[in-house]
């Protein structure tokens, strides 16, 4: 932990984000009015995690994905994630193949999983068992099948969507998995002259696209660089004590050991180190700031915290209860 920055690092994030500049110009040409969406969807991928995208349907979150890949470069799939899915329709199974001599042997016949950006579609619609299947894949980056371990692709993300209204038929993911989510995203309605330009810029006679910008290779590169960014011992403490403060029995905060049930575990202080470090990338800083962790404690704590009954009671959220937390960095 350091503010020092080599001349070679600084000039290889100099580079880095010349290049995310134009990846984020050629994404908004399609995806309009949700930059801070795209920021968050690409400071998830940049800090080699998967992110959660919460909102209702018919705000693109299945164009950004798709938009995503393509200016990364990635081979991205899409799978509508409804109840009766099973396991081996996302990863894939086995099946018997009959050679020219009649000799038997099983092939495995890779499913939508092996794709290196994975749009989940309503994965809350999922059972319990694909959608454990799917989130085993994004921890351990493998795959087992029949005893045998086949790995994913490299870079491998998984963007997955969720209805916040809509929860009839839905199972729930437990807490342990809505962790493996390095964010929450909350993709909101745009505002008047927003959607105002969506409407001419999509019934019109010819779509936007977007270009590709990056490649495979260049992405894992910019996720290797931004483990090297130096970051600050005061930005590394006001991660300490912002996620320290959000559990209950470690507070001082009484309105936290007040409201709130359980909270985050130290995935949720590394997920805040290395979003920090791709949010000042992608902002043309080699080192993050406080403001870059303040930015951030929303999309990395909410899904990683829950209030106690009598607080929703009281009308207590997780919004204003975040509020609290941050105002005791500032």
């Amino acid at each position: 932990m350091t503010d020092k920055i080599s001349a070679a690092l600084e000039k290889k994030a100099n580079a880095a984000s010349e290049k995310l500049s134009k990846t984020k110009s050629s994404i908004q040409t399609v995806i309009l009015g949700q930059d801070n969406v795209v920021d968050l969807s690409l400071a998830a991928i940049l800090s080699g995690g998967h992110a959660l995208l919460v909102g209702v349907p018919g705000l693109a979150k299945t164009l950004l994905v798709e938009t995503l890949g393509t200016a990364l470069g990635l081979d991205n799939k899409r799978v509508q994630f409804t109840p009766d899915l099973m396991p081996s329709d996302i990863i894939g199974s086995e099946v018997l193949e009959e050679g020219a001599k009649g000799k038997r042997s099983f092939r495995f016949i890779e499913g939508p999983l092996f794709s290196q950006l994975l749009m989940a579609d309503e994965i809350n619609r999922a059972s319990p068992r694909t959608q454990s299947a799917l989130l085993q894949a994004m921890q351990e980056k493998t795959v087992t099948v029949a005893g045998k371990d086949y790995e994913l692709p490299r870079p491998f993300h998984v963007l997955a969507t969720q209805n916040p209204i809509e929860q009839e038929g839905t199972y729930p993911l437990p807490e342990a998995q809505l962790d493996r989510f390095l964010l929450q995203i909350d993709v909101d309605f745009p505002d008047l002259e927003t959607e105002k330009r969506i409407l001419v810029a999509t019934t019109g006679a010819k779509d936007a696209k977007a270009t590709k910008v990056l490649t495979p290779k260049a992405l894992l590169d910019m996720q290797a660089l931004v483990r090297e960014m130096p970051i600050g011992e005061k930005v590394v403490d006001a991660i300490l004590t912002l996620v320290r403060n959000a559990r209950p029995d470690q507070t001082e905060l009484s309105n936290i050991k007040d409201h709130v049930a359980w909270g985050p575990g130290p995935r949720a202080g590394q997920a805040l180190m290395l979003t920090s470090r791709a949010r000042a990338l992608l902002d043309g800083r080699l080192s993050p700031s406080i403001d870059d962790v303040l930015a951030l404690a929303g999309p990395v704590l909410q899904h990683r915290m829950a209030l106690t009954f009598a607080a929703r009671a009281d009308g207590v959220t997780i919004e204003s209860t975040l509020d609290k937390l941050k105002e005791a960095i500032n």
